[in-house]
C-alpha cells in the first residue's frame, strides 16, 4: 500500500483501544442480559466455584462460562460493578483488531488489512458490542480468529496456525455453545483435503472445549442437558418458545444499521467479491452464516456479530480494488451527520425497541459542517491517497460515536439502566418491594442490590416500585389496605 506507513496502524490501534475503553462506567449495566451475566460472574468470583454458573444462588444453564470467567477475573482484580464485566470485553475487542490486521496482512496484503480494520473498528455494530458485557463479542472474536488461522494454515501449511485455530474454536464453543461449530462448516469444507494434518489439532480442541461440558453433565445431569442443549440450541432455532421470533428478512436491516456509517462501501463490493478467489473463505463464511441465522425462528441483532469481520473484509476488498472510492467515502462521512439524531433516539430505542421509535428530521447544520471534510476525502482518494482518505473517514465516524456516547450517557444511566433507580432506592432498600417491573429492570436492580428485592404480593413493604405499561419505574408509597387485609403492610 503505497500511502500507508507503519505509524498509521500503530496510532489507529492505540486510538481504537482508547475509544473502546473510554466511558465504560459512565452508564450502568443495560437490558436483562448484561446485569444477569455480570451477577453470575461476580458470584463465581465470590464463591470460587468456576464450574457452575449461578444466578441468585441457583444453577444457570443458558450459556457456557467464558464470559463469566472473564467477568469473575475482573472482580478478582478489584474492578467496579461496571468495569469488571465490561473492561475484559473491550480489551478483547481491541486486541483482536490488532491480531486480525496482522493476519490479514499475510493473507490479503497490507491495503485490505488496513481498510478492513478501519471499517470494522468504526461500525455501529462492532463499537456497541465492544462496550457491553454480553456473549456476542467474545464469540465473534474467538470464532473469527479460528477462521483466520485456519485460512492461514491453508496458505502456509504451518502447524502453529492449525493448533491456534483449534484453540480459538474451543474458546468460541466455551463462549456460546455449539453455534460456532455450525458456523465453521464452510472452513471445514475448505480444509477437507488437509484432514490428516488436523487430527492432532482436533484433539487439542477436545481437550480444551470438552472438560467443562463433561463436568457439567457429570455434576448436573439431565437438567443441564435439557436446558442447555435442547432448549437453548434446538428450541431456539426451531420454535417460538423463547419469544424472539422475527421474519426471514430481519437481518437485512440489522446488517445495514450495524454497518453504519460504512454501508456506502457496498457500492464497491460487487463483482470483485464474487470473482476474487482469495475472498472465497470470508464470502462463504458470511453467506452461510447469514442464511443459517435467517432460517432460525428466533433472531436477535447480536447473533450476526460473528459474521461481522468477514463482511468487513469483503467491503475492504471492494474498496481496495475499486478504481475510484471517493463516492462511497464521501457518503460515509456525510452519514456521520446523523450521529446527533441517533444520540437523542438511543434511550427511547433501548426502552421501547427501535421499531417503536422515529428519527426526527436531522439538523442540516451538521451536514454542512461535514461537507468540506467529505469533499476533501473525495479529493484525497482521487489523488491516489486511499488509505489516508479511509483513515480520515474512520476518524470522523469514530468522532460521531464519541458524540453519541457522551450525549446519550446521562439519559441512558438515568432512564434506561437500573443504576439510577437503585441510587434512588438504596437509602431505603429494606422498605421497598417490587410491584410491576419489566424483567430488564428486575435483573439490573437485583445486580446493584446484590440480591432480588421481594415482590409486593408476597412481602408487602411501605414503599413499592411500580412501572406502568410503556412507562418508567416509579418509587411510590404502598397503597393503603383495609383492616384485616393480608396484604396490608405491617407497622
Amino acid at each position: 500500500m503505497r500511502d500507508s506507513r507503519l505509524w498509521q496502524p500503530a496510532v489507529f490501534f492505540l486510538l481504537a483501544g482508547a475509544f473502546y475503553l473510554q466511558g465504560l462506567s459512565s452508564v450502568g449495566l443495560l437490558g436483562p442480559d448484561e446485569p444477569r451475566y455480570a451477577f453470575i460472574g461476580r458470584a463465581m468470583a465470590a464463591s470460587g466455584d468456576w464450574l457452575t454458573p449461578r444466578l441468585w444462588g441457583e444453577p444457570w444453564f443458558e450459556k457456557p462460562p467464558l464470559l463469566y470467567w472473564m467477568t469473575a477475573a475482573g472482580f478478582r482484580l478489584g474492578l467496579g460493578p461496571e468495569l469488571a464485566p465490561r473492561l475484559p470485553v473491550a480489551l478483547l475487542s481491541a486486541v483482536f483488531l490488532l491480531g486480525q490486521w496482522w493476519l490479514l496482512r499475510r493473507l490479503l496484503g497490507e491495503r485490505i488489512a488496513w481498510l478492513a480494520s478501519l471499517i470494522q473498528a468504526t461500525t455501529a455494530g462492532w463499537t456497541a458490542y465492544s462496550k457491553i458485557a454480553v456473549t456476542d463479542l467474545p464469540l465473534a472474536v474467538c470464532f473469527q480468529s479460528a477462521v483466520l488461522l485456519g485460512w492461514l494454515s491453508l496458505e502456509t501449511r504451518a502447524p502453529a496456525a492449525r493448533y491456534g485455530a483449534a484453540a480459538c474454536l474451543a474458546a468460541a464453543v466455551l463462549a456460546k455453545g455449539l453455534v460456532p461449530l455450525v458456523l465453521f462448516a464452510p472452513m471445514l469444507w475448505f480444509l477437507r483435503k488437509e484432514w490428516r494434518a488436523w487430527a492432532s489439532p482436533a484433539l487439542l480442541f477436545l481437550l480444551l472445549a470438552a472438560p467443562w461440558y463433561a463436568a457439567m453433565m457429570w455434576t448436573h445431569g439431565r437438567p443441564f442437558l435439557e436446558e442447555f442443549f435442547l432448549r437453548h440450541h434446538l428450541s431456539r432455532f426451531s420454535n417460538d418458545e423463547l419469544q424472539h421470533v422475527q421474519p426471514f428478512w430481519f437481518y437485512l436491516p440489522v446488517a445495514a444499521g450495524g454497518l453504519f456509517p460504512w454501508f456506502p462501501a457496498l457500492m464497491t463490493a460487487g463483482r470483485r467479491v464474487w470473482t476474487d478467489g482469495r475472498l472465497r473463505i470470508p464470502l462463504a463464511v458470511f453467506v452461510f452464516g447469514f442464511v443459517f441465522f435467517s432460517l432460525s425462528r428466533n433472531k436477535l441483532p447480536g447473533y450476526l456479530l460473528p459474521l461481522w469481520p468477514s463482511l468487513c473484509i469483503l467491503l475492504a476488498a471492494g474498496l481496495a480494488s475499486a478504481p475510484r472510492a471517493g463516492r462511497p467515502l464521501f457518503w460515509t462521512v456525510m452519514l456521520a451527520g446523523f450521529a446527533p439524531g441517533a444520540a437523542s433516539l438511543l434511550p427511547e430505542a433501548l426502552l421501547y425497541g427501535i421499531t417503536n421509535t422515529r428519527l426526527e428530521g436531522a439538523a442540516w447544520e451538521y451536514f454542512a459542517v461535514l461537507l468540506p471534510a467529505a469533499l476533501g476525502i473525495w479529493w484525497l482518494d482521487s489523488r491516489g491517497r486511499r488509505a489516508a482518505a479511509a483513515l480520515a473517514a474512520a476518524a470522523i465516524a469514530a468522532a460521531g460515536f464519541v458524540f453519541i456516547q457522551l450525549s446519550s450517557a446521562p439519559a441512558l444511566d438515568q432512564v434506561v439502566s437500573s443504576r439510577g433507580l437503585w441510587r434512588r432506592t438504596a437509602p431505603r432498600r429494606d422498605e421497598v418491594c417490587i410491584g410491576r417491573l419489566h424483567r430488564a429492570w428486575r435483573y439490573g436492580l437485583a445486580y446493584y442490590a446484590g440480591a432480588p428485592l421481594p415482590d409486593c404480593e408476597t412481602a408487602p413493604r411501605p414503599l413499592r416500585i411500580d412501572q406502568p405499561p410503556d412507562g418508567l419505574p416509579r418509587l411510590l408509597p404502598a397503597p393503603a389496605a383495609a383492616p384485616g387485609d393480608p396484604l396490608r403492610p405491617r407497622q
